[in-house]
C-alpha cells in the first residue's frame, strides 16, 4: 500500500524518455524514433502515450504582449497498458511532422513534449528541442522574396490572430526598388495539398500629407490573399517573384 501511495504522487513511479532518430526536420517529413519506459517501485497502468509539438506563441492583452506555450498538435503513441514494476520498454513510433509547423528562425523554440497518462498520479513529462526547416513550398516563397525581389527578413514570430488562429508571421523590409515605395510586408503561409496559400499585407511609404493621413487611419495597408499551385511553385523562385512583383506593383 505504501508503494502504490508514494508511486500515485510522483515518488519512485514511471519515467519517460522519448529518443528522436534526429533533432533536424524539414516540414512535411516523417519522424521517428521510440518511447523508453523504465518501470517504477510498483506496477502501474499506463492510459496512454502522447507526443505533443509544442512552441511559445505571442498574445497581447491590456495593450501588453506576453508568451505562452501553445500545443500544436497531438500525437497518440500507444493506448492502455500495464507497465511492471522496474520493467524497461521500448515503443517504437513513426508519424508526418505537418506541412505548416512553424520554421525555426530566430530563437523560436520548438519541441516535443511526452506525457504518460497515469491515473491519480503525477504525469512523467519529457521535452525534446527540435529545428524546423520550411517546407520546400514555403522556402521557394522566401527565396523568391529575399534573393529576387531584394527583400529583408525582419522578424519572424508565432502570434494568435483571431482571423487565422495561430500562425507564423513573417516581416520583410523592403530593398532594391521597393526601398522608397513600402514601410514594410508582411506574409503568412497556409500549406495546401495542392499548392500554397498566403496572405499578404503590404504596408505602403508615406508620401506627403495625403500619405500621412492614410497612414494614421492605416488606409496605406492592403492585405491580400494569393494562391500558388504545386505547379506554380514548382517553376521555381524566379517565376514565383515575377508573379509576386506584380501584385505588389498594384498595390504599392
Amino acid at each position: 500500500m505504501f508503494k502504490k501511495i508514494m508511486a500515485s504522487v510522483g515518488i519512485g513511479a514511471a519515467k519517460v524518455d522519448t529518443q528522436l532518430e534526429k533533432d533536424r526536420y524539414i516540414a512535411g517529413e516523417e519522424v521517428t524514433g521510440k518511447v523508453v519506459l523504465t518501470g517504477g517501485n510498483v506496477e502501474q497502468q499506463i492510459n496512454g502515450i502522447k507526443l505533443f509539438l509544442m512552441t511559445e506563441v505571442v498574445r497581447e492583452m491590456d495593450d501588453k504582449k506576453f508568451k505562452e506555450n501553445q500545443v500544436l498538435q497531438r500525437f497518440n503513441i500507444t493506448e492502455t497498458f500495464t507497465l511492471g514494476e522496474g520493467e524497461n520498454k521500448e515503443i517504437d513510433f513513426s508519424f508526418t511532422l505537418p506541412e505548416n509547423t512553424p520554421a525555426s528562425f530566430g530563437r523560436l523554440p520548438i519541441w516535443f513534449q511526452t506525457g504518460l497518462d497515469i491515473p491519480n498520479a503525477i504525469d512523467p513529462q519529457d521535452r525534446d528541442h527540435i529545428h524546423v526547416d520550411p517546407s520546400d513550398k514555403i522556402q521557394t516563397v522566401l527565396t523568391a522574396v529575399q534573393h529576387e525581389l531584394g527583400f529583408k527578413l525582419r522578424k519572424v514570430e508565432m502570434e494568435y490572430s483571431k482571423r487565422h488562429g495561430i500562425v507564423q508571421e513573417f516581416e520583410f523590409t523592403p530593398g532594391g526598388r521597393y526601398r522608397s515605395l513600402l514601410d514594410e510586408l508582411e506574409l503568412l503561409f497556409f500549406p495546401k495539398p495542392d499548392g500554397l496559400e498566403i496572405v499578404m499585407q503590404v504596408d505602403r511609404r508615406a508620401n506627403g500629407i495625403g500619405g500621412l493621413f492614410a497612414e494614421a487611419l492605416e488606409m496605406d495597408e492592403s492585405h491580400l490573399r494569393i494562391s500558388f499551385s504545386k505547379q506554380d511553385l514548382n517553376e521555381g523562385p524566379e517565376a514565383v517573384a515575377r508573379e509576386l512583383g506584380r501584385i505588389i506593383d498594384q498595390h504599392s
